[in-house]
């Protein structure tokens, strides 16, 4: 197991929180999209291809390796076939949902991990920690405020199956966490492009690049947010373990329902900014926790190193 120092555990929780922020913009943008006739598999196809091209380069302009040890190939093929249906689920559940029932159907996937952190890793089971996962939770129901009526079944499916994704996609990411930043990003994508392509040959959804320009800014922001925002998740899941990362992410649908208020016009209520609250809350609960631990594992490990 990984031991991870107090600092390593502070700079992932921050990196996650920055990933969220970035990732944040992406659901509102994809919904504009859509709206314009861009499906979310399509979206996912372009800016996966975008991702490898700038990997390529960095790659190139600073000399970096691309091997990866053998043994950590299982986890990173998992890693990337994850994080393709993950987002090919999300971005397409918003097709046939209000954002805001998508957000809440997908943000149960911190609790999933909580739950199978104790069978898939050495993390103890942790009272604490679920509970703050439970105030989280209502919190991004708070903020997104969904409205169940008249609910598309397609959606709901979608949405619960990118939940049950994004749990496997923390976890894989954590079996390949000493693996360079660089070559993680190459493989998985290599991962992801078939993979998106798969899809859309058989949904028929393909469309050319020039497509893209049915919503230029919002294909940009969603491209955009995702680079910087899947950045940050790697580098950020290769510092804190699955469960303190994934209670991080709740703050993401509070980043979009703040962008959607700013840039949107859309309007914020009370309860709304309660939830906010719970979510802050919550996130600096989960920080001040995982901080303790991480000073406590020096004196617990020793012996049996």
């Amino acid at each position: 197991m990984q031991e991870r120092s107090a600092s390593s555990v502070q700079q992932g929780l921050a990196l996650a929180l920055a990933s969220a922020a970035a990732f944040g913009t992406n659901i509102v943008s994809a919904q504009l999209a859509s709206q314009a006739g861009l499906s979310g598999p399509l979206i996912v196809f372009y800016r996966v291809f975008l991702m490898l091209a700038l990997v390529i380069g960095a790659a190139l302009l600073w000399r970096a390796s691309l091997a990866v040890p053998r043994h950590r190939w299982p986890a990173l093929a998992l890693f990337g076939l994850s994080t393709a249906l993950t987002a090919c689920a999300y971005l397409s559940s918003v097709a046939f949902l209000p954002i805001t029932v998508a957000a809440v159907v997908f943000y149960t996937f911190p609790i999933l991990i909580v739950l199978a952190e104790p069978f898939l890793t050495p993390a103890r089971f942790s009272l604490d920690r679920i509970v703050i996962t439970l105030v989280a939770f209502l919190g991004v129901a708070m903020v997104v405020g969904p409205d169940w009526h008249g609910l598309d079944p397609r959606g709901l499916a979608l949405a619960l199956a990118a939940s049950v994704f994004a749990a496997v996609q923390f976890f894989s990411a954590a079996r390949c966490g000493d693996t360079g930043t660089v070559p993680k990003l190459f493989w998985s994508h290599l991962v992801i492009l078939p993979v998106t392509l798969a899809i859309l040959a058989l949904t028929g959804l393909f469309q050319s690049p020039s497509a893209l320009m049915l919503a230029p800014v919002a294909v940009a922001i969603t491209i955009g947010g995702y680079l910087i925002g899947f950045l940050l998740q790697v580098m950020a899941l290769a510092r804190v373990a699955p469960g303190p990362a994934a209670l991080a992410f709740c703050a993401e649908p509070v980043f979009a329902v703040a962008i959607a208020a700013v840039f949107l016009g859309e309007r914020v209520g009370s309860l709304q900014y309660a939830g906010g609250a719970l979510v802050v809350a919550a996130i600096i609960a989960n920080v001040i926790l995982e901080q303790k631990r991480a000073r406590r594992l020096p004196a617990v490990a020793a012996p049996g190193t």
